[in-house]
C-alpha cells in the first residue's frame, strides 16, 4: 500500500487518528506499506527538457517528485516516513515517488535517506545499494479522463497477451479506478491471467 502524507495538502495523516488507526491495522495484517511521496502534487515551476516532458505527459501535475532538488526532496522522505512509521508502528517497507518519477536530486536523496526499497516503472532497487533487486513493468491504470480509461483499457489487454513472457510482473491499482467498472473488470482480468503463470509474491521477499 502506497501511502500518501498529506494527498494535495488536504487530506493530511497527521492528526487524523481513526486513518492512522486503519493504517495500523492494514500493516498489522501484513500489508507492506510504502511512503509514496508527500502531497503527490508537482509543485515546481514548469520545467523544460526531459523533466518537462515527463511532467506534462506522463501524468495529470502528480510527479511531485520529478523536479525536487535533493534538499527539498530529502526532507520529505524524512517527514513522510517517521509520520507513516509512528502511525503503523514498524519500519515502513519502502518509497515509491508519484507517478514513479525521480529527479536526480530525489535520487541523490534516496541515497541517504535509509530507505530499503524503492522503485520505477521498470524495476525494483535498493536505495542502499544500488543494486537493482529485480526487473519487470508495471501495469496500471488511470481513471482521471475518459481517454486515459480508454489507454489503459488498451495497455492492460495488450500486457496480458505481451508480458507473461517476463519474469516479474507488476500490477498498482489507485483508488479512483475502483470507481469505474471497466477498469475493475481489466484489473481482475489481468490479475487473473498472471495468476496462471506467475506466484503473488511480497516485496519482503526482495530481500534488500
Amino acid at each position: 500500500m502506497l501511502v500518501i502524507p498529506d494527498h494535495w495538502r488536504g487530506a493530511p495523516v497527521a492528526g487524523n487518528d481513526a486513518f492512522q488507526r486503519r493504517l495500523r491495522a492494514w500493516s498489522d495484517a501484513g500489508i507492506e506499506m510504502f511512503v509514496h511521496g508527500w502531497s503527490h502534487r508537482d509543485e515546481t515551476p514548469a520545467q523544460g527538457g526531459a523533466s518537462g516532458f515527463k511532467a506534462r505527459h506522463m501524468t495529470a501535475g502528480e510527479g511531485e517528485f520529478n523536479a525536487l532538488p535533493e534538499g527539498e526532496a530529502l526532507a520529505r522522505m524524512h517527514e513522510g516516513r517517521a509520520l507513516i512509521e509512528d502511525a503503523i508502528g514498524r519500519p515502513v517497507t519502502g518509497f515509491i515517488a508519484p507517478a514513479w518519477l525521480y529527479s536526480p536530486g530525489a535520487l541523490s536523496a534516496l541515497e541517504t535517506a535509509g530507505f530499503a526499497l524503492a522503485e520505477d516503472h521498470m524495476k525494483v532497487w535498493s536505495p542502499r545499494t544500488g543494486e537493482t533487486l529485480v526487473r519487470g513493468p508495471v501495469i496500471t491504470w488511470a481513471s482521471r479522463s475518459k481517454a486515459r480509461i480508454a489507454s489503459s483499457l488498451a495497455f492492460s489487454a495488450l500486457a496480458r497477451i505481451a508480458l507473461p513472457v517476463m519474469p516479474t510482473v507488476r500490477v498498482a491499482v489507485h483508488p479512483g479506478d475502483t470507481t469505474v467498472p471497466a477498469l475493475l473488470d481489466s484489473i481482475d482480468r489481468t490479475v487473473r491471467r498472471f495468476a496462471r503463470s506467475h506466484r503473488p509474491a511480497r516485496y519482503a521477499e526482495l530481500g534488500a
